[in-house]
């Protein structure tokens, strides 16, 4: 084991230590007690914040993914560099900014979240996409093209099954940020678990703030685990071996 692997685990085993001493402290000086005394309100924050960014998640891949594949197309390459600095300017523009001007152009409520969430979790979904597509040695597309495939084959049979780590990468990354995003849809009155924290921070009330807070963390995390293992699932240990030599 290298160095760098070995410092890495002493790292997450030091931090989950710390994180596991922070829980057993808050838990026992009743920090979560609001949880327990209105369930009702939680799940039902909780299922806004899980709607908002499933929703919102949906619509980013559906429209990165194409238009990845779409930007890296031989014909269309040359338009690659417009797309990307579009989607790079608006990754540069505040998360608030971003709720301020849906929020002018759809009114408050569930579907300006939502539009600012789609909007903000864009650029990690369509930067992969490309980013795995372009990666792949032009040796093995011209194997695929003398053997006869077709463009589409190639697409499907070569470049995204050699592209999915990349892709299922920055599509992870995208659902933890709107996760942790999320929570300002309060103000634009969008719901979800930002409802109890900014109302902890308006009142210094650490039992409000820790209880919405807490939950979207551990959210946030769990989202993570389980993508983890869908990638372990979907992406064949090869490609998976040759990503981590590369």
């Amino acid at each position: 084991m290298s160095g760098k692997k070995l410092l890495a685990i002493l790292l997450k085993v030091l931090l989950s230590i710390v994180v596991i001493i922070f829980f057993v402290w808050s838990y026992h000086s009743g920090y979560y007690q609001l949880i327990w005394d209105d369930t009702e309100g939680f799940f039902f924050l909780f299922k806004q914040h899980l709607n908002m960014v499933l929703l919102s998640s949906f619509l980013a891949i559906a429209i990165s993914v194409p238009l990845g594949i779409f930007v890296t197309r031989p014909k269309f390459k040359k338009v690659q560099w417009l797309i990307m600095n579009t989607a790079n300017l608006g990754q540069t523009i505040p998360s608030l900014a971003i709720l301020a001007l849906a929020m002018t152009i759809m009114g408050i409520g569930f579907k300006p979240a939502v539009f600012a969430l789609f909007l903000y979790s864009l650029l990690p979904i369509l930067r992969n996409t490309v980013a795995g597509i372009d990666s792949i040695k032009p040796e093995l597309l011209d194997a695929a093209k003398g053997m006869g495939y077709k463009p589409y084959q190639i697409l499907f049979k070569i470049e995204l099954p050699n592209a999915a780590f990349s892709i299922l990468a920055g599509i992870r990354t995208a659902v933890v940020l709107n996760i942790g995003t999320a929570a300002l849809a309060y103000l634009v009155g969008g719901g979800g678990l930002g409802d109890w924290i900014f109302t902890g921070i308006m009142m210094r009330d650490n039992i409000y703030l820790l209880s919405g807070a807490v939950p979207v963390t551990l959210f946030a995390l769990l989202a993570d685990q389980i993508l983890r293992i869908i990638e372990n699932l979907l992406i064949s240990k090869g490609v998976r071996q040759s990503v981590d030599t590369d």
